[in-house]
């Protein structure tokens, strides 16, 4: 499981995203993105950023760390806005953290250099987890003491939020054609031969089991979290082998 820590102060909303996530500090002096699940999104979307994340940083990415964080919504009393008062209160208990990056500069394809490897690699992993969030628009990529680092994944996996179409789902090609890389010629090729055989059972049993039990609990068609961990390993592992062959959209941008 995640690190376990306790939300010990408010700092401000970071108005960036449309869930609201909000910067705090926590019992292990950490200063944290807290990402909460009373969010219009749901514990769906904390899910997916466990998941994907986590399996990210296993296959070398650059993300900042998760943690799961505890929040009593007195934490939050002093902020005048309602609607931050709104969200904290509908959020107590389990939410989650991401490490903050201080300095971090968001990442503009038109100002930094990304290689073609490494805009390869990016966009295969993208395509395995159907990421619809990282858009020249929208990259969700930051640039950190000189390196690219990854945020971001809530917008993954849009298969399970429909279990009974999720193999379907899951089998439908990617389109990159407005991928935030895609003008650096992606070597999709070259990531697929590196990263599709680390995406084992094994592998994905591993990252599953990282999502706390009380955002899987209760899920319809599921008797136990375990299953559902099962269900959200199934559609990644079939997927990993073929899908940089079903990726459109960037052969003009080679």
């Amino acid at each position: 499981m995640l690190k376990e820590v306790i939300a010990t102060r408010y700092i401000t909303p970071l108005r960036e995203g449309g869930s609201l996530p909000g910067l705090v500090e926590a019992d292990d002096f950490g200063t944290y993105v807290m990402k909460f699940t009373g969010a219009g999104q749901g514990r769906k979307t904390l899910v997916a950023e466990v998941v994907c994340g986590e399996l990210a940083r296993r296959l070398g990415f650059r993300m900042p760390r998760l943690v799961t964080l505890d929040l009593d919504p007195v934490v939050g009393l002093g902020e005048p806005d309602q609607q931050v008062q709104e969200l904290l209160r509908s959020s107590g208990g389990t939410n989650l953290g991401m490490d903050f990056l201080p300095g971090a500069l968001g990442f503009d394809p038109l100002a930094f250099e990304v290689s073609a490897e490494e805009a390869g690699r990016v966009l295969w992993f993208d395509a395995l987890i159907n990421n619809v969030d990282r858009s020249w628009r929208n990259p969700n990529l930051l640039m950190w003491r000189g390196e690219l680092w990854l945020i971001d994944h809530g917008a993954t996996m849009i298969w399970h939020h429909n279990w009974p179409g999720a193999e379907a789902s899951a089998a439908r090609p990617y389109d990159a054609s407005d991928h935030a890389l895609r003008s650096f010629a992606p070597d999709v090729a070259g990531a697929a031969a590196e990263l599709a055989p680390q995406v084992t059972e094994d592998l994905l049993a591993e990252v599953t089991a990282e999502v706390p039990d009380v955002w899987l609990a209760g899920e319809p068609g599921f008797d136990t979290p375990d299953d559902l961990r099962r269900a959200y390993a199934r559609p990644l592992l079939a997927r990993a082998a073929s899908v940089h062959e079903r990726i459109t959209g960037i052969e003009a941008g080679k």
